[in-house]
């Protein structure tokens, strides 16, 4: 079956979870915080990653951000990339069907963490999930620094050819030789999106079709602007924005992520500095480091 993924590319943001001081998320708030991105030209969501503490979020809540995504993003033609994985295969299979009944366009599908599976195993257990969900557009995400494990290149290539679902993957591994790997053997129409905001004008600059980023949640426009115009070829201008927001990239994971981006948002006025435990706000030099650097950027 030949998908039609021409929306497929650019700038997508891994959307914060705003929360109220009880913990419970703050509805409101997540809806116009979708709505920013897409009045800044960010049309493609991502909503329960890593930068959204998806995994302190119960399925039930997981589900209802989704939901919240979907309904914003139909109103305005923008896609919802949802984040459905976990290191239970079985779980995943359940939770991604469960997105996809609600809405969603594609799931983003995390390797599995603290298991450490071998390759065979990270194969298995991906297309698992891709048999048990046909039709519906998967992208892998590979992010060792989090999971402790790497999804190799042969087994994302082996994948993609193997699973005709399996249409994208989020490389935040930082080992350019794996992702030209990937992009030099990838099937015809297989994307893929760096996971790193910082790497972004080079991956595209070696065949890489966009980027899903943390620092679009605090400034949309620019970084949509940065990845529209390294994909034009503008490159340039892009090297301009990458250079100019450079530190705020950076400095969003001086500290555990999603912390530092969400005072930078506090700041901003967009949301409330909650974070669920484990993770707390920054400390006090990451704050006069994170002030310092909006000061610079007049923000």
């Amino acid at each position: 079956m030949t998908m039609n993924l021409t929306w497929l590319n650019g700038c997508a943001t891994a959307l914060v979870t705003p929360f109220r001081k009880d913990g419970s998320v703050d509805d409101e708030c997540f809806s116009e915080l979708v709505e920013r991105q897409i009045r800044n030209g960010v049309k493609l969501l991502v909503p329960c990653g890593t930068t959204g503490e998806s995994v302190t979020m119960d399925e039930s809540e997981r589900l209802h951000v989704i939901k919240m995504t979907v309904e914003v993003a139909r109103r305005h033609k923008a896609k919802v990339i949802a984040g459905t994985g976990s290191n239970n295969t079985a779980a995943t299979i359940d939770f991604t069907r469960k997105a996809r009944q609600a809405g969603a366009d594609m799931a983003l599908v995390v390797a599995p963490y603290y298991n450490k599976p071998t390759q065979d195993g990270m194969f298995a257990h991906f297309s698992e999930i891709a048999k048990s969900v046909k039709g519906f557009p998967m992208m892998l995400y590979n992010v060792p620094g989090r999971t402790s494990s790497n999804i190799s290149a042969a087994t994302t290539i082996r994948l993609a050819e193997a699973c005709g679902n399996i249409v994208a993957t989020k490389e935040a591994s930082g080992n350019f030789s794996q992702i030209m790997e990937i992009i030099r053997l990838r099937p015809k129409n297989f994307r893929v999106f760096s996971g790193d905001d910082m790497t972004t004008v080079a991956m595209i600059a070696i065949g890489a079709d966009g980027l899903v980023s943390v620092c679009s949640n605090e400034i949309p426009k620019e970084t949509s602007q940065m990845v529209t115009a390294a994909l034009d070829g503008g490159f340039s201008k892009a090297r301009r924005i990458h250079y100019k927001i450079l530190e705020l990239m950076e400095a969003n994971f001086i500290e555990a992520s999603p912390a530092p981006c969400k005072f930078v948002m506090k700041e901003m006025g967009l949301l409330e500095e909650n974070l669920r435990l484990p993770l707390v706000p920054v400390t006090a030099p990451a704050r006069k480091t994170l002030k310092r650097i909006l000061g610079d950027l007049g923000i």
